[in-house]
């Protein structure tokens, strides 16, 4: 479970010596600081990352809601005020929620606990998209069919009009443009004209202007595109 970086703001000192002693009770908090107004929170989100802050509504000189609008990146925010009328206007900067004084300390632990949740539904979210990332083959139609084709199969890919050539095993015609098709693969495939991009895993030898793939295909490169080969070799 992460820890989460935490500080308080809040002009009262019990409020904040009760908020001290709830942080001390769950071993998943930990308190960086804790405020007698907005300025020093200011302050501190300049210099450290902070996951969660405790925000007091009424405070001197600069309320805990005017300061939230200031602040373009947020930390998590639980509210705990004494004051029920700005619970909407709290929510409408999308505080995580708010406790209203004198809150137990089992009303505490549910709030921080909806963000220690936040928090894993976005771990979880990082994951499945970094598998996503990590995909190894791709779908594409080809006469009236669907063909599944392993990127580490694929040798080079051909432009042929509105279509292209996929060649594998075996050649298959799709119909969408090389720059489309580009856009869906994994770096290790470059353009290296303007009508073939190729499998650089499958990359044998450079032969003057041309490349040389695994398969013994021989494919020219494009003035323009080899630098950016010569850069991909690197």
């Amino acid at each position: 479970m992460k820890i989460l970086q935490c500080i308080i703001a809040d002009d009262e000192p019990i409020a904040r010596q009760i908020l001290e002693n709830y942080i001390n009770e769950i071993p998943y908090l930990e308190l960086k600081a804790s405020c007698k107004n907005a300025f020093e929170v200011l302050e501190i989100l300049q210099k450290e990352q902070i996951d969660l802050l405790f925000l007091d509504i009424n405070m001197p000189k600069l309320s805990g809601l005017s300061m939230l609008r200031t602040l373009q990146q947020k930390p998590n925010v639980i509210i705990t005020t004494a004051y029920p009328e700005y619970a909407l206007e709290g929510f409408e900067l999308s505080v995580t929620d708010y406790l209203l004084k004198p809150f137990s300390i089992e009303r505490f632990l549910q709030a921080v606990m909806k963000v220690q949740q936040k928090h894993d539904n976005s771990v979880k979210e990082t994951i499945t998209n970094s598998i996503e990332e990590e995909q190894i083959s791709i779908f594409v139609k080809s006469d009236k069919k669907i063909i599944k084709l392993d990127f580490d199969a694929i040798f080079y890919i051909e432009a042929y009009g509105n279509y292209i050539k996929i060649f594998s095993d075996k050649m298959v015609l799709t119909p969408q443009t090389l720059s489309d098709f580009i856009d869906k693969l994994p770096n290790n495939f470059l353009r290296v004209h303007k009508s073939y991009a190729v499998n650089f895993n499958h990359l044998k030898l450079i032969d003057g202007n041309q490349i040389v793939l695994s398969n013994n295909a021989k494919l020219p490169i494009g003035k323009s595109y080899r630098k950016a080969i010569l850069k991909k070799i690197e």
